[in-house]
């Protein structure tokens, strides 16, 4: 239900989508009901693989890790790709090419923000996954560089491929549908939203301090599952008096999650620091400004649409959501540019150049 599940969904989607002569077999440790993936199951062309009876006898993490193999070679797989940073790791022994979707190594880059032993594992297999892929997809330059940086992967062994938006952020709401969105969650007449698991990294305190010098009518949506970081903030928030301008949304329906931004005067984005940055791309595609936070791939998401301020400079923040909030600064230019870069994060841009670069690693030509 997070940023790896969208990107999994969105990218068969779009491949089966895009390319029906292909057959695309899922493989996943379980299948629940969800609304989401209704779509994927109805695909004529694609098939879940779960793991037989026995195959997981040791948990579904293992299967993950070293069953699934097995299954590829049985069921004459001609490529593989991990979704999710990692691949199976005796994945060599199917000699099949390989190629895996690393999404960031942030617990490299900022490793207080994880357990040790969280840590450790992620090093370790997603380590060893860029060592074994034949192919990394990187879903930022930012990212790619990352890559490199840390487990000394050659330039020439990945590619940049953007990930998409879904489409659902691009169709605009109606005012009696906002509305009524904004009756079921009691939301005010003007706030700023913020999209994302309330934890250390994504820096809400930065918000909650750049709160107490907005007029006292704006008020501060953060949509997420709670950390721990959330207790902590919220203590911040009554020290600055401005508890009851917060308003914490949780399990927010994603069909409703375009309503809630398009309700919004703005979005931010202020995380210390991420591998692609979506929900930057979901306020564009949304049509509402964002002010996001310099440091690690939010610049490539944004582009020249969005406004940029250090994580730490909450007067910066402050001064930038008041100029859109007066009227000061120039939102319709800022939205039509946000249009306008979230266009180019296409989600049959995207199946092209997985497509593309799966027929180049198995010697075919993409046009057929």
């Amino acid at each position: 239900m997070t940023g790896l599940g969208n990107y999994s969904r969105l990218v068969i989607e779009s491949l089966s989508s895009e390319y029906p002569d292909d057959e695309l077999v899922v493989y996943t440790p379980r299948l629940t009901h969800n609304k989401r993936l209704e779509k994927i199951v109805s695909s004529s062309n694609v098939s879940f693989r779960t793991p037989a009876k026995g195959e997981a006898r040791l948990g579904n993490s293992l299967w993950r890790i070293h069953g699934i193999t097995q299954s590829l070679r049985n069921d004459r797989i001609e490529l593989y790709h991990g979704l999710s940073n990692e691949l199976p790791l005796n994945i060599a022994k199917c000699g099949i090419p390989t190629v895996v979707t690393m999404h960031d190594v942030i617990y490299r880059r900022l490793p207080y923000c994880y357990k040790a032993i969280d840590r450790y594992l992620y090093n370790w297999k997603y380590g060893e996954s860029c060592r074994n892929a034949t192919k990394i997809v990187a879903v930022s330059e930012r990212t790619k560089l990352d890559v490199m940086e840390y487990y000394g992967i050659p330039e020439e062994r990945i590619e940049v491929i953007y990930q998409g938006c879904d489409d659902i952020f691009r169709k605009q709401w109606g005012p009696t549908e906002i509305s009524s969105l904004r009756h079921k969650y009691r939301l005010p007449g003007r706030y700023i939203v913020q999209v994302g698991t309330i934890e250390r990294r994504k820096n809400a305190e930065l918000g909650i301090r750049a709160l107490a010098a907005l007029p006292a009518d704006t008020h501060l949506v953060l949509v997420g599952r709670p950390t721990s970081y959330y207790d902590k903030i919220m203590k911040e928030a009554i020290r600055l008096g401005t508890r009851n301008r917060i308003i914490h949304l949780q399990d927010v329906p994603f069909a409703e999650l375009p309503g809630i931004y398009q309700g919004a005067a703005a979005a931010i984005y202020p995380s210390r620091y991420e591998g692609f940055g979506i929900p930057v791309l979901e306020a564009l595609a949304s049509r509402i400004p964002c002010v996001a936070a310099t440091g690690s791939c939010l610049e490539e998401a944004g582009g020249d649409a969005a406004v940029y301020i250090s994580p730490d400079d909450a007067a910066a923040l402050a001064e930038a959501l008041r100029a859109i909030i007066s009227g000061s600064a120039p939102t319709e230019q800022m939205i039509s540019l946000g249009v306008a870069h979230a266009s180019r994060f296409d989600n049959a841009d995207v199946a092209s150049k997985l497509h593309e670069l799966y027929c180049r690693m198995l010697g075919r030509n993409s046009d057929t």
